[in-house]
């Protein structure tokens, strides 16, 4: 058996778009891929807008807290999902590394995080069909 592959997705503060993706694919990819996140700043508390618009799809982050970037998360990775964090980011040979530039959701309502929510969804979905081979139809 391969190993399972594991995404990590790291933004600033690890309180809004790295944390909505990481509940999308957790939700979406069950087991089947190994996911984390962490922000290179860290904030104190997960952005209350980025909690209600995931509520909204029945998906609850609010078990999660930011999580400082550390070199072993990144070593670990099978991909590295960087939305933000400039450079950040350590470099490892043989990691997959990806930018998903996304708006920064701090500091906004939930009108304006909806949007944001919705493509880190899509870009999940892609994400998962194409690590998982035959997992087209993501369940649900």
């Amino acid at each position: 058996m391969t190993e399972k592959p594991s995404v990590l997705f790291v933004c600033v503060h690890n309180a809004g778009r790295s944390q909505m993706a990481q509940g999308f694919l957790s939700h979406l990819a069950g087991d089947d891929i190994e996911v984390r996140s962490a922000g290179s700043a860290p904030g104190d508390s997960l952005n209350p807008a980025a909690v209600e618009a995931m509520a909204e799809v029945g998906i609850d982050i609010t078990d999660q807290s930011p999580k400082i970037l550390t070199p072993d998360a990144v070593e670990a990775s099978t991909v590295v999902i960087t939305m933000g964090c400039g450079d950040a980011c350590p470099y490892f040979p043989g990691v997959d590394y990806r930018d998903w530039a996304l708006e920064d959701p701090a500091g906004k309502g939930v009108e304006a995080v909806r949007p944001i929510r919705d493509e880190i969804r899509k870009r999940v979905e892609e994400l998962i069909s194409e690590i998982l081979p035959g997992a087209d139809e993501p369940s649900k």
